[in-house]
């Protein structure tokens, strides 16, 4: 039985640089840092006051007024990305409704839900009680609402539901959205993921892991992923959603085609709540997996979004992860770290990521890892592409994501050959 094929046919982000996809990559091709200073609520005391904000974002026409001032922003953002992904596939219009809907699903993730929410309905009940609680308290924390809502407004009456594994969230999301359509249960797939953390609890909690950079004084330098002088990630935000088709319905309605999603692996470390296996073992494990799936061989792989958050445990266990699956071929890979311009965008950062590759293989431009001024000697002769774009045509791209709880996926995407 031929096997079924998915490809990529849109993208929608809501990013520091805005929500245009294009906009966004030039973005990261100039090497521009989006990270700024918190001015959404004060942070003077706090030792990390900075980190990849969206600003200026505003709903349009893509959610009723009323119903976006109620919600969670991490809802919000879903809800843009989601629609714009469908108007980037041109699945609007006469297009949108011929589509069975009931073979279309959202699979949008969020690793920590409607912290906003969350932390205004806590507010509420410790200064006023809880009878001035708002009846949306738990709907709109929960992480699962983003995409139910996105469902309810758009019709899609497929698969349905929420994965949240922290900072891996979107690319478990994409991978098992790829699932769905592969076992036949949709032929399109909203999917990743949408995270809104920048408020009070969210930087506190991350302050109290002692995981963040305090680089106050120059932020747009602080997320510095595989330099020797790197202090911790920067929170970022947003949401990055891809729209996976079956090639076969992507071909019959003319959908343009971006790339094709060619495999993808997960795995757990089972080590420790936060830290990384040192050895890179769960991670090694979830790249052969993708590549097993996949069906391509190790040299096809010529390109890695590498997860690399500018910590100082974590990035180079995935460097020994990359080094023991791929062997003396890993020298000849091209490997970024698009965080060193975002921030960490958590549940999100694997959907933004992903976009990140899907337009390095369209447009043949790697961005380049910015605030490498003192690589680590562990990188070798490994291009991880330092402060300057290069041009490179991909043949095989693989986009890494790792989360609290030893989670770890990896996806692989290639160029579009009928």
């Amino acid at each position: 039985m031929k096997k079924k094929r998915v490809v990529v046919t849109g993208m929608g982000v809501v990013s520091c640089f805005g929500t245009d996809v294009d906009v966004f990559y030039n973005q990261l091709l100039a090497g521009k840092s989006g990270i700024v200073p918190i001015e959404g609520f004060p942070c003077q005391d706090f030792p990390t006051r900075f980190a990849g904000v969206v600003s200026n974002f505003d709903v349009e026409n893509y959610l009723d007024k009323k119903q976006a001032r109620r919600v969670d922003p991490f809802t919000r953002y879903t809800a843009v990305a989601g629609k714009k992904a469908l108007e980037h596939g041109r699945l609007t219009g006469e297009a949108f409704e011929k589509l069975d809907k009931t073979k279309a699903g959202v699979l949008i993730g969020s690793g920590m839900g409607g912290m906003n929410v969350f932390y205004e309905g806590a507010e509420t009940l410790l200064t006023k009680g809880f009878k001035r609680m708002t009846p949306f308290f738990v709907p709109y924390i929960i992480t699962n609402m983003g995409g139910a809502l996105l469902a309810i407004d758009i019709g899609f009456m497929g698969p349905n539901y929420s994965i949240s594994t922290a900072c891996a969230t979107s690319n478990y999301c994409i991978y098992s959205a790829a699932e769905h359509i592969l076992r036949g249960d949709a032929d399109v797939m909203l999917c990743g993921g949408a995270e809104a953390p920048i408020n009070p609890i969210g930087l506190s909690g991350f302050v109290a892991c002692r995981a963040l950079s305090e680089n106050n004084e120059d932020p747009q330098k602080a997320s510095r992923p595989w330099d020797k002088q790197r202090d911790g990630f920067v929170m970022g935000e947003g949401a990055g959603v891809l729209l996976l088709e079956s090639l076969e319905h992507a071909l019959a309605r003319g959908a343009p085609i971006l790339a094709e999603y060619v495999g993808g692996g997960i795995s757990c470390d089972a080590h420790h709540m936060t830290d990384p296996r040192s050895d890179g073992l769960g991670v090694s494990t979830c790249i052969e997996n993708a590549l097993k799936q996949s069906g391509m061989e190790k040299e096809q792989i010529n390109y890695i979004n590498a997860h690399a958050t500018s910590t100082v445990a974590g990035d180079l266990c995935e460097v020994r992860a990359v080094r023991k699956v791929f062997g003396p071929h890993a020298e000849n890979i091209k490997m970024n770290a698009t965080k060193s311009m975002t921030g960490h965008c958590l549940g999100a950062a694997g959907g933004i990521e992903a976009i990140a590759t899907i337009k390095a293989i369209e447009t043949g431009m790697l961005h380049p890892t910015i605030n490498l001024e003192d690589p680590e000697e562990e990188l070798g002769e490994i291009d991880v592409v330092p402060n300057v774009a290069k041009p490179h045509k991909v043949t095989g791209a693989l986009s890494n994501s790792f989360g609290f709880g030893g989670h770890n996926s990896a996806l692989i995407f290639a160029p579009y050959h009928p």
